[in-house]
């Protein structure tokens, strides 16, 4: 291999490693308390550093394992800054 493909191959990484970490840190991780279980697996949650009430659907892996989530349980949620009414939540508390 040249020099130039070795280039092109770093260039190519650090564009996919920026753009990951982009989306990342777009995500506003927050924590509170599921309120009311709404139609399908949405939940009604409210946060707890303040009043708001955030739509919150369960994450990827919460859903492959079979996590349940009932009201009362205190969750993880990651929140995009476009959308604070809506969210995901990532993780149940035990």
């Amino acid at each position: 291999m040249s020099k130039k493909d070795n280039k092109k191959d770093s260039k190519k990484d650090n564009k996919k490693d920026n753009c990951v970490e982009k989306k990342k840190e777009a995500l506003l991780p927050m924590e509170g308390t599921v309120v009311e279980a709404v139609k399908g697996s949405r939940f009604r949650v409210r946060l707890d550093n303040s009043e708001h009430i955030v739509l919150c659907h369960l994450g990827g892996k919460l859903r492959k394992h079979y996590i349940k989530v009932v009201p009362g349980d205190k969750v993880d949620i990651e929140v995009t800054p476009y959308d604070l009414t809506r969210g995901r939540i990532i993780y149940r508390h035990r």
